[in-house]
């Protein structure tokens, strides 16, 4: 039998409040055919982003529905930025993805896999971006806690 890839791509990504959740479903009869879907989003000017996302999908036991064999984050020339780790594989497959200071630009995240059954089968993730601190907040709360620390101490001082 052939190999065919199959799936719904690209698919582009809702961000709502920086968060978005993502998927594919595939009919019965595909054994042996592979999946690569790519879901697209941006990130518009403004802080920069961490990313975190995980994808899972469920079957009875690991010889039916589908088998996740890779994620990964890329940008929008195809660099890849970073791989996902897969945290469970199985009945149930599960995988994570982290990147640190995405600057603005377009972006999608790769889902690989094999369909293992010729039942249908389907995966489902979520995406979360978290706005990066910009090196002042962290000087302004260092400052903050001196001056507490002084504050403080000049009081231990004074009671003594």
């Amino acid at each position: 039998m052939a190999q065919t890839t199959i799936g719904n791509s690209p698919q582009a990504l809702k961000l709502i409040d920086n968060t978005a959740f993502f998927g594919d479903t595939f009919a019965a009869n595909n054994q042996g055919n592979v999946f690569a879907d790519k879901f697209t989003f941006s990130i518009g000017a403004g802080m920069n982003q961490n990313l975190d996302a995980i994808v899972s999908s469920i079957s009875r036991d690991r010889s039916t529905g589908l088998d996740i064999s890779g994620m990964a984050l890329f940008g929008a020339t195809d660099n890849l930025i970073s791989r996902g780790v897969s945290q469970h594989s199985g009945a149930a497959d599960v995988w994570t993805l982290r990147s640190d200071n995405l600057a603005a630009g377009d972006y999608y995240i790769l889902v690989r896999g094999t369909m293992v059954g010729n039942a249908g089968a389907s995966f489902g993730g979520a995406v979360a971006l978290a706005p990066v601190p910009e090196p002042e907040t962290y000087g302004m709360m260092l400052g903050g806690l001196g001056i507490l620390g002084f504050l403080a101490r000049r009081r231990k001082k004074q009671s003594q």
